[in-house]
C-alpha cells in the first residue's frame, strides 16, 4: 500500500513549543509598557489587577468543583488568574528584577505544566499511529490472502480448461483413427465413454 508522505513545515514544529515563551513574554511587555504609562505605583492600578486577578482564580475554582468540573474552563481561569497577577506585579513595581524573575518562574511553570500536556499527546498520537499501522498490515495482509487465493483458483480454471480440452482433443483423434473399438475400452476396465446426444 503506498502511505502519504506529509512533510511539516519547521514552524509548525516550534510553534507549539515556543507558545509559553511567548505568552509570558507579551504580557511582561505589554504590563512594562503599563508601568511606563503610568501605573507604576497606582494603587487604583493596583487593586484593579488584584481583583481581577482574585475573580479570575474564583471562576477557575468554580469551574473545577465536582465530579462534572470542565478542566478546560477551569485551566483557562487559573492561567487568566496568573497571568493578571503577573501583569499587576509587572506593571506596579519599580524596575525590571522583579518583573523579570516573575517572568522566568512564569515561564518554567508554563513549561512545566505544558510538557505535560505535550506528553499525554504524544502517547495519543503514537497510540493512534500503531493502531493505523496495525490496521494497514491487517488489511495488506488480507489482500495478499486473497490474491494469492483469486491468483490460485484462475490458475486451476486455466489448467482444468486446458486438460478438458486436451482430453477431448485425444477422444476426437483416438475415434478418429481406423479400427478404434469402444468395447475394448470398456473390457480394459475403463469407464465407459458418454453417447455423444444431439441436440434436439
Amino acid at each position: 500500500m503506498n502511505e502519504q508522505i506529509i512533510a511539516r513545515h519547521w514552524l509548525a514544529h516550534i510553534t507549539p513549543k515556543a507558545a509559553p515563551a511567548v505568552a509570558t513574554s507579551t504580557v511582561l511587555i505589554l504590563a512594562r509598557i503599563w508601568n511606563a504609562n503610568g501605573a507604576e505605583h497606582s494603587v487604583g492600578n493596583a487593586v484593579l489587577m488584584t481583583a481581577l486577578s482574585l475573580a479570575a482564580a474564583a471562576a477557575g475554582a468554580c469551574a473545577s468543583v465536582g465530579h462534572a468540573g470542565d478542566p478546560v474552563i477551569a485551566g483557562t481561569a487559573f492561567a487568566a488568574s496568573g497571568a493578571l497577577a503577573f501583569a499587576g506585579v509587572a506593571g506596579y513595581a519599580d524596575g525590571l528584577p522583579l518583573p523579570l524573575l516573575l517572568w522566568s518562574v512564569a515561564t518554567a511553570g508554563a513549561y512545566g505544566l505544558a510538557a505535560r500536556y505535550w506528553r499525554r499527546d504524544r502517547r495519543d498520537t503514537v497510540a493512534y499511529e500503531r493502531h493505523v499501522s496495525d490496521r494497514r498490515e491487517e488489511r495488506a495482509h488480507i489482500e495478499r490472502v486473497e490474491t494469492i487465493r483469486g491468483t490460485t483458483q484462475i490458475e486451476v480454471a486455466r489448467t482444468g480448461t486446458a486438460y478438458a480440452e486436451q482430453l477431448a482433443q485425444a477422444l476426437v483423434t483416438r475415434a478418429a483413427l481406423p479400427g478404434f473399438d469402444p468395447r475394448a475400452l470398456e473390457s480394459a476396465g475403463l469407464p465407459e465413454l458418454p453417447e455423444r446426444r444431439d441436440a434436439a
